[in-house]
């Protein structure tokens, strides 16, 4: 009751990023509906039906990842003086962030639920009724056991993820600085060749074509393995290169500009770097894809269509929530620069230097590993 009544009172923006999440939810378990309708209706065909479940897992990942940055830079969750005294201690404000969260992600779920019996023409009453009966087994009852079950996946997951990412954590003292590089750039890079191998060598061996909801031709299924090798070597080094990005701005002599942007991006390396790395992954995927021929005009149908459209949504949304929390944790040093007489072009400036960095390290990264990855599956 208290995460809801918090949730009324929230800033209209904040509110707009949990419909967002709702959004996304709903997206995600119109797609697990559709897999499940899927599977109901062919029995025989239950490789393929898995499939398209770990097809789902992709847009739901992405989403659980948003709802996880929504959840960090909600105000109404964060500590603030006075709040321990009423009973509402770090512990208590994790659990209501993750009961928001979770809240946000069950209205998405049960709207992906009316929308699905709609469609199937199981609701009457409204326009469009059984416009998507033909696609979505109308002649077939759903089993409504499994059909919540799926759709209870999401908020369960979205809600223990943003527990654990606000959990308290003890004082360790001066255990890591602002000056050391993060961890993950070896696992990354190994992650990363790995990826590549694995795609190449499932390649050229051929194999049956995974084919992913919407009949879209996949290529092998030890090359959407690679792929997601690839991204999650990406995703692990993303902070190691936004920390990197931080040190080419400081070389040769740096001035107040171009040291300020780069030590911003070394301090918020860990914060940003993630789901910049996210990105990068995504964006070498698509690429790739479209390179391969499978996303063009008619390549794709309309559930392979919504899952990457989430998947893109989700992941820049995470980005820009990332960057929005970043810019909130570095208000006291804005405002100390400013009395200090820093003048507004200055801090404008190094924002835009810092843009720049991060486009020379990651563009010609995603570029060449989506290259990479699309010359095995090419002919």
């Amino acid at each position: 009751m208290l995460a809801l009544r918090l949730t009324r009172g929230s800033h209209p923006l904040v509110l707009l990023r949990r419909l967002l999440v709702a959004a996304a939810a709903a997206g995600v378990g119109f797609l697990l509906l559709c897999t499940l309708g899927y599977a109901a209706g062919h029995p025989a065909q239950a490789p393929a039906s898995s499939l398209r479940l770990l097809w789902c897992v992709i847009p739901l990942a992405a989403t659980v990842q948003f709802a996880v940055a929504v959840a960090r830079t909600d105000p109404s969750t964060r500590p603030r003086p006075g709040l321990s005294a009423v009973g509402l201690g770090p512990a208590r404000l994790t659990a209501l962030a993750a009961a928001s969260t979770a809240v946000a992600c069950t209205l998405g779920s049960a709207v992906a639920l009316l929308f699905y019996l709609h469609l199937r023409g199981d609701i009457t009453g409204l326009p469009f009724d059984g416009a998507a009966a033909e696609l979505l087994g109308a002649d077939r009852p759903l089993p409504l056991a499994a059909a919540l079950t799926l759709l209870a996946v999401l908020p369960v997951a979205a809600a223990t993820a943003a527990a654990l990412a606000l959990r308290p954590r003890p004082e360790r003292g001066s255990e890591a600085r602002v000056g050391d590089m993060p961890g993950g750039l070896p696992w990354g890079v190994a992650l990363l060749t790995s990826g590549l191998a694995v795609e190449t060598y499932a390649a050229r061996g051929g194999g049956e074509a995974a084919t992913l909801p919407g009949r879209f031709e996949a290529g092998p299924v030890g090359a959407l393995a690679g792929w997601a090798l690839t991204a999650a070597g990406l995703a692990l080094a993303g902070p190691a290169l936004t920390y990197v990005s931080g040190r080419l701005l400081q070389l040769f002599r740096p001035g107040a500009t171009r040291l300020l942007a780069g030590r911003v991006l070394m301090a918020e390396a860990g914060r940003i770097g993630r789901p910049l790395g996210v990105v990068a992954a995504v964006a070498s995927a698509a690429i790739a894809a479209v390179t391969v021929g499978g996303l063009g005009p008619g390549g794709s149908g309309p559930l392979t269509a919504l899952g990457a459209t989430l998947v893109v949504a989700c992941t820049t949304a995470t980005l820009l929530t990332a960057a929005l929390e970043s810019k909130q944790t570095r208000t006291h040093t804005t405002a100390a620069l400013t009395r200090l007489g820093a003048p507004p072009t200055v801090l404008r400036q190094a924002a835009l230097l810092r843009v720049a960095a991060l486009l020379a390290v990651f563009v010609p990264l995603t570029w060449t590993i989506a290259t990479l990855a699309a010359a095995p599956l090419k002919g």
